[in-house]
């Protein structure tokens, strides 16, 4: 008797207030546990630079097996069967199926998922020919997005040559020939959308901002062309001058052989002191060096018709030159000519005169002069340097 009325006890229900009670406890068990947990911020969404790694895993777009068993989950290959096998859809099922993938991307501003389903689609090849179109133009308007504006003009016309009544895709293709200045072609599209809806302002609008630009583009082509002839000009001016006046040019066997890409200074910094002609006087590019010091100077412009003397004047004193030794009376001048011997020169005679001189060779456009001081060490040092 005793035990059947403990067990009478023990199962008797529990009143309101123990049930309230308990669950409250369980609750702030509850909250304990989810509190204890180590908090960590999300890191599962797909990063930019890796988009294309973490498509090819989602079970849709994976084109090989995610495990070295090479079996695929029963998800997995479920959802691919159903959706992207060719034994189980049709080429137009298929393209279709991605389509429908890129207006899904598309719709929440995934534009390059968007424009891998659209391609997917493409590469089925079906022959439907509205949905090629709507995949072409679709894929257009993600590279708009995009801002890629070529490939979104070039989608546009594709999808055009399968239905050239698409008047979504000819607008986005007079949108994108413009962005990327071929203003006829804009122009040409515009005028087709115009055939059907004569009175549409955007479209207006955008044919008029294309015939202005085009009057610029067509007015600074005209400015480039007349700008490179007289550049041309000039340069056939400077070498007819170089080849009338005897001046042997290295690197050139004959006249037909000379041009200005041999004229051109190495000096780093002065290829834009090339030899140019101003009023019929040629003007050189000129090189001093000092062996004694390692030193250099470089005058950009030396005209052809005034004395070395004058630019050497000019050059003098050298802040380097603490003993004075380098003044116009107190020093030589060589050049080393095609005979590859040193050749002393008369600074007093002018520049053109000098570029004729017997043996002188002009290399890499640039005349180049050694200025040493007459009579001393480092000038015996550097004629016995050619013995």
């Amino acid at each position: 008797m005793t035990e059947e009325k403990c067990d009478t006890e023990a199962k008797k229900p529990m009143t309101g207030e123990e049930r309230l009670a308990l669950c409250q406890k369980l609750d702030q068990e509850l909250d304990d546990f989810i509190n204890s947990l180590e908090r960590k911020r999300y890191t599962e969404g797909w990063p930019e630079d890796r988009w294309q790694e973490e498509m090819d895993k989602h079970p849709f777009f994976m084109k090989s097996s995610p495990n070295a068993n090479g079996e695929l989950s029963p998800l997995a290959e479920g959802l691919a069967k159903l959706k992207y096998d060719p034994e189980e859809n049709t080429v137009l099922e298929l393209a279709n199926n991605y389509k429908e993938d890129g207006n899904f991307n598309f719709k929440h501003k995934n534009y390059r998922l968007a424009i891998l389903g659209y391609t997917e689609g493409i590469k089925q090849k079906c022959d439907n020919i509205e949905i090629n179109a709507s995949l072409y133009n679709n894929r257009a308007a993600a590279q708009w997005h995009l801002k890629n504006y070529r490939s979104a003009l070039f989608d546009s016309e594709r999808a055009l040559s399968f239905n050239p009544g698409h008047s979504k895709a000819r607008l986005r293709a007079a949108k994108s020939a413009l962005e990327v200045a071929q203003y006829n072609k804009c122009i040409e599209h515009c005028q087709k959308l115009l055939d059907t809806e004569p009175k549409d302002k955007e479209v207006i609008d955008l044919l008029n901002t294309a015939k202005k630009k085009l009057m610029f583009q067509e007015r600074d082509q005209r400015k480039k062309e007349r700008s490179e002839a007289k550049s041309l000009e000039q340069k056939e001016g400077v070498i007819k001058a170089i080849i009338d006046r005897g001046i042997k040019i290295s690197n050139c066997d004959d006249e037909e052989d000379i041009d200005l890409s041999k004229l051109e200074p190495s000096l780093p910094g002065a290829q834009d002191s090339i030899v140019h002609i101003d009023n019929g006087i040629l003007k050189w590019p000129v090189l001093f060096l000092y062996p004694e010091y390692q030193m250099t100077d470089f005058v950009k412009a030396c005209p052809e018709n005034v004395p070395l003397l004058n630019q050497l004047q000019q050059l003098f004193p050298a802040p380097w030159d603490v003993d004075n030794k380098y003044t116009v009376d107190r020093v030589n001048v060589y050049f080393e000519g095609y005979d590859k011997m040193p050749h002393v020169i008369d600074p007093k005679k002018i520049l053109g005169d000098l570029l004729k001189t017997k043996y002188f060779e002009l290399k890499a456009g640039t005349p180049a002069f050694f200025i040493l001081p007459r009579g001393s060490q480092i000038e015996c040092r550097f004629l016995e340097s050619y013995i």
